[in-house]
């Protein structure tokens, strides 16, 4: 199963930078002016190398590759010198946890590359061709993994958290904090006796994709060109291994948040129609609502944990409307007549029936248009899709109840996939915390 080794990580040294300033998210939840901002931060901040700008000579994925040279020749990137694995935690709140603080654990680890058909990394969403391009043409021309695909095993005795401990009580290597309020530490761990034991706990275990799909096929395209040009390669060169952040399923500190879907722009859109035609499919309980967004948002969110124990639902709040409908499927609602096929497990999700029952069959988004965002757009905030509804934005809003990590995990496990969206864990991995520099002569 899972092939676990350390790798010669590429760091900041933490005595020249201020670490939460050169930190960022995952380049794909950030516009053009959110990159503006991190790049303001510092003018050492990575954002300039995972979403560069073209730079005096050359493309911007040239001026990526002068950035990380340059960087390393005046030792802001240091390379370690031993192969190592990378203790990482993060400690957050978020609004929709209330006030608790949470710490998240986890590790950064080269993991052997697998093809989804060899069912040992496995995946749970559907990906788009666009975004690999860009990634593969930067992650060959600076010849390095920039950032971490987010992935999951299970291990409900905690054993790989324990072998853990000893690093935990020393100085964290890096610590920052990013602009979300989470703090980001991460310990390096060369030596061989954890290494092997790591390595041995998770030998005969796969790994679920929680976040990166779109890295991760990345990962194994650029695996494939290195390799197919140097057919000679060692079994273990760096480059048929992908820098991975692995947690454990059984982590209380792994939180999964729902992430909701306004609709707007659909032609000829009736609220009172669609209420109609959901009512033939669902039954509906009517709550009211608060003026105060936060307090409408904890509104629906208990109805909706409440109304999951009978089976999918949603909630369906339209603009400047004083209640919300909390929808649950009817017990006899026949999918395959409505044209919905597939495992039961994945059948069991709410975003199943939401996109394959009523974006596609009700309201006639189709896949292409849900995949543009055509006529969907996607609000990871409880309290902010509340108040853009208050605010009359859009024609309707679905909320969603965030689906469980074991229902993730059996969709995994039968070779199915989700729709996009379906999982929003939270809080995102740190980019810049530590790179990966690959090389097909150099082995792991």
């Amino acid at each position: 199963m899972a092939e676990i080794a350390g790798f010669r990580g590429l760091l900041y040294d933490a005595s020249k930078v201020d670490m939460s300033k050169v930190l960022a998210p995952p380049y794909d939840v950030f516009d053009d002016a959110g990159r503006a901002v991190l790049a303001a931060q510092d003018e050492k901040n990575c954002v300039r190398i995972i979403v560069p700008e073209a730079g005096g000579e050359g493309d911007k994925y040239d001026e990526a590759r002068r950035l990380m040279d340059a960087w390393q020749e005046e030792g802001t990137l240091l390379r370690d010198d031993a192969p190592a694995i990378y203790r990482y935690h993060q400690i957050f709140k978020h609004e929709e946890l209330g006030e608790q603080e949470v710490v998240r654990r986890g590790f950064i680890a080269a993991v052997r590359l697998h093809e989804f058909s060899e069912g040992v990394i496995l995946p749970h969403e559907r990906t788009l061709k666009g975004p690999k391009i860009d990634r593969l043409n930067l992650w060959e021309r600076t010849s390095s993994h920039l950032s971490q695909i987010f992935t999951l095993y299970s291990d409900p005795s905690c054993a790989v958290d324990a072998l853990f401990a000893g690093a935990e009580g020393q100085e964290p290597t890096i610590d920052g904090t990013t602009a979300d309020g989470t703090r980001h530490l991460l310990w390096r761990v060369s030596d061989k006796e954890t290494l092997e034991k790591v390595q041995a706990q998770l030998g005969d275990k796969p790994l679920y994709i929680a976040d990166g799909h779109h890295r991760y096929e990345t990962m194994l395209a650029l695996r494939n060109k290195l390799l197919a040009e140097t057919p000679n390669a060692s079994p273990r060169s760096s480059a048929a291994f992908g820098m991975m952040f692995l947690a454990n399923i059984d982590d209380p500190g792994l939180v999964v948040l729902p992430t909701h879907r306004m609709i707007h722009n659909v032609a000829d859109f009736n609220a009172d129609a669609l209420r109609a035609k959901l009512s033939e499919l669902f039954s509906a309980e009517t709550i009211d609502l608060s003026a105060d967004a936060t307090a409408s948002g904890q509104i629906i969110r208990d109805a909706l944990t409440k109304a999951a124990d009978k089976g999918t639902s949603i909630a369906l709040v339209v603009p400047k409307e004083a209640s919300a409908q909390i929808l649950t499927l009817r017990p006899d609602v026949d999918l395959a007549a409505l044209g919905l096929t597939g495992a039961k497990e994945t059948l069991a999700l709410d975003v199943t029936i939401l996109h394959g029952v009523i974006l596609e069959g009700l309201l006639g988004i189709d896949r292409a248009a849900q995949e543009a965002q055509t006529n969907i757009e996607y609000i990871k905030d409880t309290r902010v899709a509340i108040e853009r509804c208050q605010a009359g934005e859009g024609q309707a809003y679905f909320l969603m109840n965030a689906t469980p990590v074991a229902q993730v995990v059996a969709v995994s496990n039968v070779g199915e996939v989700m729709p996009q969206k379906s999982t929003f864990f939270y809080p995102k991995i740190a980019t810049g915390m530590v790179f990966n520099p690959i090389s097909v002569d150099e082995e792991v």
